[in-house]
C-alpha cells in the first residue's frame, strides 16, 4: 500500500538508491509514476506493505516501510531490487553501485568512485566539514537526522587525512 513517506513513523525502515548521474525531469516522473504503481502492490507472503518513497535532489531514491504493519520478507526485498534493476536498465543510470560517495562542494552535489574519494581526502580536496550523504542510515529517523552530515560525523571521516 503507498503512503506518503512524510506520514511513515521514524522507525520505518528504508532503502536508499543514488544514481551515478543527476535524473532529469523526464526521468525522475518515469520513476515517481513507475515506484508509486510499484509500491502500491508490493506485497510480503501476501500481506500488503505499508510504504512510501520520494525522490531526493534528483539523484537519491529512498524507499521506506513501515515494518511494525508488516516487515519485508526476502523475496519481497528481491522483488524491489529487481524492480529498481528494470528502472536502472530503463534510465540508463547505475542505481545499486554502492562503492561510490555523493556529496556536496561548492554548493553542488557531486558523485565520485570511492576510490576517487579516498584520493581528494588525502589531498585535502574534501575535509572534515565536507557535507556527504550517509547512505547507510537504515531508518527513515536516521535519514532525516543522519543522512546529509559532515564526513567527519559519518564513515567517510577513515579516509580524512589526519593532521598534527
Amino acid at each position: 500500500m503507498l503512503v506518503d513517506i512524510q506520514k511513515l513513523p521514524d522507525h520505518s525502515r528504508i532503502w536508499l538508491y543514488q544514481s551515478d548521474t543527476k535524473l532529469t525531469e523526464e526521468q525522475v516522473e518515469k520513476i515517481k509514476k513507475d515506484l508509486g504503481t510499484f509500491l502500491t502492490s508490493w506485497t510480503a507472503h501476501g500481506a500488503s506493505l505499508e510504504a512510501g518513497f520520494e525522490v531526493k535532489y534528483n539523484r537519491f531514491i529512498v524507499i521506506a516501510l513501515d515494518q511494525s504493519k508488516s516487515s519485508a520478507s526476502g523475496c519481497s526485498i528481491d522483488s524491489q531490487v529487481r524492480f529498481i534493476q528494470s528502472l536502472q536498465d530503463e534510465l540508463e543510470v547505475d542505481l545499486l553501485d554502492k562503492m561510490n560517495v555523493t556529496y556536496y562542494q561548492n554548493e553542488r552535489i557531486h558523485y565520485k568512485p570511492l576510490l576517487e574519494f579516498k584520493k581528494m581526502a588525502k589531498d585535502g580536496a574534501v575535509g572534515k566539514n565536507t557535507v556527504v550523504f550517509n547512505n547507510l542510515v537504515t531508518t527513515l529517523g536516521e535519514y532525516k537526522t543522519d543522512w546529509e552530515i559532515p564526513a567527519m560525523d559519518s564513515w567517510h571521516s577513515r579516509f580524512l587525512s589526519k593532521k598534527k
